[in-house]
């Protein structure tokens, strides 16, 4: 069997594991509910499980690693998760080195965000690009850098926290205390919210009967926009809109080749990609217009590949990179492809 790393994506809702391929094809995949209330020990005791079920079930494994990601704020270099606000009961944990003395294995943690980017960077949308911004668009907002080839960290790994830029004075709160946060206004969460407040139960709209009476998502939004209905196309626009004006601010302070959208709400990317475009041409200066926004091709695998990378793409002489640098050199001496240059 082929070198593969251990992956992890801990969220907040669900913990996925899986065995990854170098290439970035997932082998063999696990997942279960987030004891997200536990505490620490608990969720690392699911990591740990998940693990033995994956090598138990895949005995001939050549595992070289293990890679994580979890929610933010942490830091990658010392590897400690500092206190995400999704988990309970989580300060300033120790997990590369809970995990590698658990598996006497090399172990790296990332930011979600930024392994997801990493993901589409090495092995989706941004493929073959020396820079590119991922954006995830859902409950809230998040997002990568990804600079020169390599993730934009900055002090302590907290770089890049797309979803608290400030682009307006008025809105909702957001859950960091701000108002106008990029997240508080153009989150799924907050299309939703928007939509909720239009319409009214058994109003007769076809929004509130997708969403059975009850609130609206931002699915129920673009599903009814796709059916026609005129108050939820002109919420897709105004959606768009402020997707537009953060894209902006986020082609101006990074300069990339690609804007990578993924989330939930990039189900509907076909039906924003009108309102983003004219937004940024608007406003953007000229020299960024031409940068493209697509939509991501890797779904919620991005974080399990992107963490995979960490292990088999970022290794030491001896490592997956070696063995990649061996085998280009058996096949010709040929280095020019983009993984080869990524690594």
């Amino acid at each position: 069997m082929s070198t593969l790393a251990l992956a992890f994506d801990l969220g907040g809702t669900e913990l996925r594991g899986a065995l990854v391929e170098r290439g970035g094809d997932v082998i063999a995949r696990v997942s279960e509910p987030t004891l997200a209330g536990a505490g620490s020990e608990a969720v690392i005791g699911q990591i740990i499980g998940l693990a033995g079920k994956l090598l138990n079930e895949h005995p001939q494994a050549r595992v070289i690693g293990i890679g994580a990601c979890a929610p933010g704020p942490l830091d990658p270099k010392a590897g400690i998760v500092i206190g995400p606000p999704t988990l309970a009961g989580w300060h300033n944990v120790p997990m590369i080195d809970i995990l590698s003395r658990q598996f006497g294995l090399p172990v790296r943690l990332e930011n979600d965000a930024n392994a997801a980017a990493l993901g589409e960077w090495r092995f989706g949308a941004g493929r073959g690009t020396e820079s590119m911004v991922f954006v995830t668009v859902s409950t809230g907002i998040g997002g990568g850098v990804i600079g020169d080839g390599h993730i934009y960290h900055g002090r302590r790994g907290l770089a890049a926290e797309i979803g608290h830029m400030t682009i307006t004075g008025e809105g909702d709160r957001c859950f960091c205390g701000n108002v106008g946060c990029f997240e508080a206004v153009a989150s799924g969460t907050a299309l939703g919210r928007r939509a909720t407040r239009l319409t009214s139960a058994r109003d007769g709209s076809l929004m509130r009967q997708l969403a059975g009476d009850g609130e609206v998502s931002a699915r129920h939004v673009v599903e009814a926009a796709r059916m026609g209905d005129a108050t939820a196309r002109e919420l897709v626009e105004a959606e768009a809109k402020w997707l537009g004006i953060g894209f902006t601010n986020l082609l101006h302070l990074y300069s990339p080749e690609v804007i990578v959208m993924g989330g939930g709400l990039a189900n509907g990317f076909d039906l924003l990609a009108p309102g983003i475009r004219a937004t940024i041409d608007g406003r953007a200066m000229a020299a960024y217009r031409d940068v493209p926004v697509v939509p991501a091709e890797l779904g919620d695998r991005a974080g399990l590949v992107g963490a995979a990378s960490l292990i088999l793409w970022e290794g030491e002489p001896g490592t997956a990179l070696a063995m990649v640098q061996n085998d280009t050199t058996k096949a010709g001496g040929q280095t020019g492809s983009n993984q080869t240059k990524r690594a």
